[in-house]
């Protein structure tokens, strides 16, 4: 074991504050990864507040990790000292079920191993995340970054971008399709720019018209306020797919009938409360409501790799590890555009 610098969280609702972990010698299979950047995805403020009731202390959080390879477990084939790396939301599963199997480690029959919040597969040992200085993890959940790519940028894709990028793929937009997205936030604006990408004709839905520059920019051919009453009259059966990216409440019983018949929302927001339904919405165009989590180790790559193909990254604002604290008062008000990354230089 080796004494790591990081920030953590002592108990629910305390600030963030320095913290010394330890990270375990690598074993045969292992990278050790010296952390240069990740990124602040909202669940981490939900994490680290208990707001879901699954937390524990003390707790590192971060899962949009992307740093340098410095050393290797002696049977490691797929990296090497100097590659540069990203390690999202989880960092190992049982590899026997059927979803393992298939590639889909985020819904591990057994429990995938979160990359905080967790414990590794020995059952007790805490997962410490991405505020701190390293990390390691086994090589079959370590992820090649693409070289164009700015480090910074590119540290929220390891979930805000795979969040959005695998419903648009599991559910197979094609160029043409009429798409529209729910909330212009971390993942919204991501979901934006990766239809866009694949061809989608994109609508961003939104409360206000503060970002309606921005939806156009990222690639949206148009922008809704949803203030407007006549929405949810002009725009009934317009849609052949929704991303619902909403962090907050909404009533999706007022979008559902946007879908056309037989298409799909998909939910990737995790609101604090319970929602509720009304049925008739899907009932009556046989409409489909869905949700995803994030994505597996293939297809996270093949996400990366397109991000590659396409230069999409994500629009961040960079902070120091001093910082953390008040980014989190700020993404709760909404007041980021679009995803806080840690230089966790700043924390050495």
């Amino acid at each position: 074991m080796h004494p790591t610098k990081s920030y953590a969280a002592a108990a629910a609702n305390d600030p963030l504050n320095p913290y010394i972990i330890q990270r375990r010698e690598p074993g045969e299979y292992d990278v050790v990864i010296d952390i240069q950047y990740c990124g602040v995805c909202h669940s981490d403020v939900h994490q680290v507040r208990n707001e879901w009731g699954n937390s524990t202390f003390p707790m590192v959080p971060g899962h949009e990790i992307i740093g340098k390879v410095v050393k290797i477990g002696s049977s490691v084939s797929r990296y090497k000292v100097g590659d540069i790396v990203g390690v999202g939301c989880f960092v190992d599963s049982c590899c026997e079920c059927h979803p393992c199997q298939e590639g889909l480690q985020q819904y591990c029959e057994n429990g995938a191993n979160l990359t905080y919040n967790g414990v590794e597969r020995d059952g007790k040992t805490p997962t410490f995340g991405g505020y701190s200085t390293q990390i390691v993890v086994n090589e079959k959940y370590v992820l090649a970054i693409p070289s164009n790519l700015p480090l910074d940028q590119a540290a929220p894709l390891l979930c805000a971008g795979i969040t959005t990028y695998s419903p648009l793929r599991q559910w197979k937009v094609k160029p043409g399709d009429k798409v529209g997205i729910i909330g212009l936030g971390g993942l919204g604006h991501m979901a934006v720019k990766l239809a866009s990408a694949m061809g989608a004709e994109v609508t961003v839905l939104s409360t206000s018209n503060k970002k309606k520059e921005d939806a156009i920019r990222f690639g949206a051919k148009h922008f809704i306020n949803t203030k407007d009453s006549k929405t949810f009259v002009d725009y009934v059966n317009y849609f052949d797919f929704m991303i619902n990216t909403a962090a907050g409440n909404i009533d999706l019983s007022q979008y559902l009938p946007l879908l056309k018949l037989d298409k799909t929302m998909v939910c990737v927001g995790a609101p604090e409360h319970p929602s509720t339904l009304n049925v008739f919405p899907l009932i009556m165009k046989r409409r489909r409501l869905a949700g995803s989590l994030v994505g597996g180790i293939p297809e996270t790559q093949e996400m990366l790799n397109f991000c590659g193909e396409h230069n999409i990254t994500a629009e961040i604002e960079l902070i120091t590890i001093d910082k953390i604290n008040e980014a989190y008062e700020r993404m709760i008000k909404s007041d980021v555009r679009y995803r806080f990354v840690i230089d966790i230089n700043s924390l050495r």
